[in-house]
């Protein structure tokens, strides 16, 4: 039996090996259609583990349930890369209410991270409602001693919702610190999100440079409290919010990437990576931002050696780890990749959730787009038809030079935002062949890059069926 499995494999690689393009995709994602193994390694990341939030107990069974996935592949190599990574815990569950005309409305929030907590006793202060940094800073020491309420929505009528996110994440980022220099005491940002609903999304924030005594707490509020808290002040401008939240932030801890390589068989100097980040937010599974990333680039590697095909260049799954609340992943790659020497010439990163893939964006030349516009025809059959330059990625990010070709996955993005940091980021919302598709679709542009590397690009004319 052993002897007829390496025939077969042989037999199956010598036939790949001498197939077209186009079989060859047929191929990868029939496998992944058929033999994907990225929604049931979804599902322990998910359902056994759970929220994965950097310097957690949770992240590192992540990195050990990956590696020990990774091994099981037969690849030529996988091992752990030290990062140090900040440790933040949000504690008990945070409560908010405001009181108007003698009605106090309870609210949903939650502790963005890294903030600091409130008193045991909570905080309690007049609202100032704000929709940008410019309406803040005319306001100037009017927020002292006051909340500042961040309440810039996501603009529904850009069709790119990543490009709505941009406009107005940095109020959730900056809020605190800005609020804080002119003296507030607290701060509560709108959650990124274009649904209204009843869920606050968490995210990142940070302090820069910001003193100790001038860090104030800053919470999400869901998009419907929003609302009525923008309501409620239109008729009492001097009503009283109120919020508790216990988050704690820790020294850095030791946690890892996750890498897995298969060796190239003719330029095994030149690397290609494929990845996702392994960290996610605590108040969900982190299904979508970024457990479908992980998975569908661990399945990229074992779908090119279930099709029989060897790369020419050395292939790279890494798992990044902290980047929601820091990028330290992505940072320590990339720093032991120049302090080696190594030859990065691709690099592909899926962190847009799990949806019906649709194309990829590009950070790359102009004459190394014009090439790939040249593989449309290859991805027509599967519906993949988003060629265009733009961003890839957080983590493959500081691998950018002025030749590597850096690539974004792009799924279908509308309803990302309704999962996005939230509690509602779980398995039960992740389409097993939507997120199989991903993985193909990621698969079949690793194994043209590898095919024809970044320079010299033919140009596919048609496609035949």
């Amino acid at each position: 039996m052993k002897k007829l499995a390496i025939l077969f494999a042989l037999l199956l690689s010598i036939t790949v090996s001498g197939q077209s393009d186009q079989d060859a995709l047929k191929t990868i994602y029939s496998q992944s259609l058929t033999n994907g193994k990225a929604y049931q390694w979804l599902d322990h990341l998910s359902n056994k583990i759970g929220g994965r939030l950097s310097g957690s107990a949770s992240a590192e069974k992540a990195v050990q349930y990956t590696k020990s996935e990774l091994e099981k592949l037969g690849l030529d190599k996988v091992w752990l890369q030290e990062v140090m990574v900040p440790k933040w815990e949000r504690g008990a569950k945070e409560v908010a209410h405001f009181t108007t005309n003698n009605t106090t409305l309870d609210v949903n929030i939650c502790a963005l991270g890294g903030s600091v907590a409130t008193s045991t006793s909570g905080l309690e202060a007049q609202v100032i409602e704000v929709k940008s940094f410019e309406e803040l800073a005319e306001l100037g020491e009017k927020v002292k001693g006051k909340i500042v309420f961040f309440n810039g929505a996501m603009n529904p009528e850009l069709i790119h919702t990543f490009e709505a996110y941009g406009g107005c994440s940095k109020q959730r980022y900056a809020g605190a610190y800005e609020a804080g220099k002119l003296g507030a005491v607290g701060v509560i940002v709108r959650s990124l999100n274009l649904r209204q609903d009843d869920l606050p999304h968490t995210g990142s924030m940070g302090y820069m440079d910001l003193p100790n005594e001038q860090r104030v707490p800053s919470a999400a509020i869901s998009t419907n409290d929003a609302n009525k808290l923008s309501e409620a002040l239109l008729k009492d401008n001097n009503l009283k919010f109120y919020f508790k939240q216990s988050c704690q932030v820790f020294e850095d801890v030791l946690s890892y990437n996750v890498i897995g390589e298969i060796t190239g068989s003719e330029f095994p100097d030149e690397f290609m990576v494929v990845g996702g980040h392994l960290d996610s937010w605590d108040l969900g599974d982190g299904s979508h931002d970024d457990g479908a990333g992980v998975v569908q680039s661990m399945d990229v590697i074992r779908l090119l050696k279930e099709s029989g095909i060897k790369p020419k260049r050395t292939i790279r799954v890494v798992l990044f780890m902290n980047e929601e609340n820091g990028l330290r992943g992505g940072k320590k790659y990339a720093e032991e990749a120049k302090r080696k020497n190594e030859n990065h010439v691709f690099a592909l990163e899926s962190d847009s959730g799990g949806f019906s893939p649709r194309g990829f964006s590009f950070d790359c030349s102009e004459a190394a787009l014009n090439k790939v516009l040249g593989w449309e025809s290859l991805f027509k059959p599967y519906l993949i038809h988003y060629f265009e330059k733009g961003y890839s990625g957080a983590d493959i990010g500081p691998l950018k030079n002025e030749t590597i070709v850096m690539a974004g996955l792009r799924p279908d993005s509308q309803r990302y935002f309704d999962h996005h940091h939230a509690a509602n980021d779980t398995f039960d919302a992740v389409n097993k062949r939507e997120l199989e598709l991903g993985a193909a679709t990621m698969t079949s542009l690793v194994y043209l890059f590898d095919k024809y590397g970044t320079s010299n690009i033919p140009q596919v004319k048609e496609f035949k069926d």
